[in-house]
């Protein structure tokens, strides 16, 4: 063996044993030398391109519970030291289906312990779960190595688990995914957002809903999820309808109101049509009323959600009869005031202020684009059941941000408190954060009579109300951050804060609350709703047409009664 090749095997290379090899080998070789020398030599040649050295770290992440050790699945974000993000390759975008500006595209999923590549330079990493953990953060300096670990302590500064608070989101579609591309992001981002519980619905639009890949899960498909995250999958159904708007063409009217969209979660079975109307389906008439379906659904132990707060023609019908169980905001729809799908005092106030009961409940509809979930107090959660039954009760509060706490001498959201005579009501409240919320308020009948500025409380934002409330006359009471405006804080995923409890109902004397003025408001409203139909709706024939009409006539008869018992 010449001395090149002996050469050649010292340092680990392995010519062909045919001469013709080795004129392949002997210009790597040398480059390998005077690379490691550190010099750049002609050698004969007109120019000579050395092989680029490796300039990525494997940096092995992961996230841990502070208190037990346990690994968690999270979201991170790197970023150099010019504050510049860094694409983690390999890790599902946090904002995956979102557009490209949102702000969960910032993020990554971190499933658990996983390795990545990172440039070999200083680099800052900040990693939280869902929105009971401090935003940690941590510097890394990366320069000349080629391997590293680092172990980020998630700590929480409130944990609603402990005290029997469950979270979910009510409402959600994914679509132009693959099914593994699907399974990945129900099962990563749901565990990474700290939720307990996720229900997958089914939708249908004409053509369109070939993409909708969450159609195709069955029951036996979402326990297998369950079982895999950790986290409880329940099914349901988008029953809907929309008109033919004007100069649109049949199955293409997706966003014209017609009589609402409503919610039907844990089904036994698709209640059947799905979708109502031209505008959605392309074929048929406006001729069923969603309150068909509602009653089969009811009829089957569903839970039946009215969805996106006021939109549609026949929520308040369905409400003033009692079929809804509770009522869905900000699903698909920014929290923002002046919004015209969104404010608390165009359905949940007026409601409660004719004397219903109307637990709170929200979702984020196409793909989870923001922290927003519904907590439910449930003593023992084992299935999606479990969860619902709280929902129905009415013990929940909404969120994307604070955590919220409310008692009226010593009674919780869902709870009645019946006073003999006007009396003195003790109000605890509390508001806990990440991130700044500003304020927590009392509402009391959907005006504010209590607040308070919230503060740093170490490492999160705190805020509370202890004082005793005079009731004079039949109230309801609830705690909420201020709503949303333009300006107001947001969270980590850019989602504009909002956060309000479901009511503690007051009695006084036997009587609930009740405003005739509301109840007139109520009145007039399905009285153009019905007027709206006769002019905008199509219908086979008279039965159809009166079939639909007898659902505002019933509404109307029940709030006449209210107005005079």
């Amino acid at each position: 063996m010449d001395q090149t090749a002996a050469q050649g095997e010292r340092l680990g290379l392995s010519p062909s044993s045919t001469p013709e090899s080795w004129s392949f080998y002997v210009p790597h070789f040398l480059a390998r030398v005077l690379f490691g020398a550190g010099c750049l030599v002609a050698v004969g040649l007109s120019s000579c391109a050395l092989t680029e050295p490796d300039v990525r770290c494997a940096v092995r992440l992961e996230l841990t519970d502070a208190e037990s050790g346990k690994t968690l699945a999270g979201l991170v974000r790197v970023l150099d030291s010019q504050g510049d993000l860094i694409p983690l390759e390999g890790l599902l975008s946090r904002g995956e289906g979102l557009e490209e500006k949102h702000k969960a595209r910032r993020w990554w999923v971190l499933p658990g312990s996983t390795t990545v590549d990172l440039p070999r330079k200083r680099l800052v990493i900040e990693a939280l779960r869902g929105i009971d953990t401090r935003l940690e953060r941590v510097e890394l300096d990366l320069a000349g190595r080629s391997t590293a670990e680092t172990r980020i302590a998630l700590r929480r500064f409130h944990n609603a688990g402990a005290n029997e608070w469950r979270s979910a989101n009510t409402h959600l579609h994914l679509q132009k995914l693959s099914r593994d591309e699907a399974d990945r992001y129900l099962c990563e981002v749901a565990a990474a957002d700290g939720l307990d519980v996720l229900f997958v619905s089914h939708l249908e639009r004409v053509e369109a809903d070939r993409e909708y890949i969450t159609n195709r899960y069955t029951a036996l498909d979402l326990k297998a999820l369950s079982e895999k995250s950790g986290v409880l999958f329940g099914n349901g159904e988008e029953h809907r309808h929309n008109f033919l708007n004007p100069g649109e063409e049949p199955g293409k009217s997706f966003e014209g109101e017609g009589y609402g969209h409503v919610m039907f979660l844990n089904i036994l079975k698709l209640i059947q049509p799905v979708s109502i109307g031209r505008g959605i389906t392309g074929t048929g008439t406006d001729g069923v009323p969603l309150q068909r379906g509602i009653d089969e659904a009811r009829k089957d132990g569903a839970t039946v959600l009215w969805c996106h707060n006021t939109f549609g023609l026949e929520d308040i019908p369905n409400w003033v009869t009692g079929r809804p169980h509770a009522q869905n905001i900000f699903d698909g729809d920014a929290p923002t005031d002046g919004n015209y799908k969104g404010r608390y005092k165009d359905t949940f106030y007026r409601y409660l202020n004719v004397g219903l009961r109307v637990p709170f409940s929200t979702g984020t509809d196409w793909f989870i684009y923001d922290f927003s979930r519904v907590y439910a107090q449930v003593p023992s959660l084992k299935t999606p059941r479990d969860w619902l039954s709280a929902l129905e009760k009415g013990r929940t509060y909404i969120t994307n941000g604070p955590f919220l706490h409310l008692t009226a001498d010593g009674l919780t959201p869902g709870d009645t408190l019946r006073l003999a005579e006007p009396g003195r009501v003790q109000i605890r409240g509390q508001a806990l954060g990440r991130v700044d919320f500003r304020r927590v308020e009392l509402v009391r009948n959907g005006e504010v009579v209590q607040s308070a500025d919230s503060r740093p409380a170490g490492d999160h934002f705190a805020s509370e109300l202890l004082f005793d409330l005079d009731v004079v006359t039949p109230c309801w009471l609830a705690l909420r951050i201020p709503p949303a405006v333009q300006g107001s804080p947001e969270n980590e995923l850019g989602g504009p804060l909002f956060a309000h409890t479901s009511p503690v109902y007051i009695e006084v004397q036997g009587r609930h609350v009740f405003q005739a003025e509301v109840a007139r408001e109520l009145l007039a409203d399905v009285q153009r709703a019905r007027e709206v139909i006769l002019k905008s709706a199509d219908f086979a024939d008279e039965h159809e047409k009166e079939h639909v009409l007898a659902v505002y006539e019933q509404a109307i008869t029940v709030l006449e009664r209210m107005l005079n018992p």
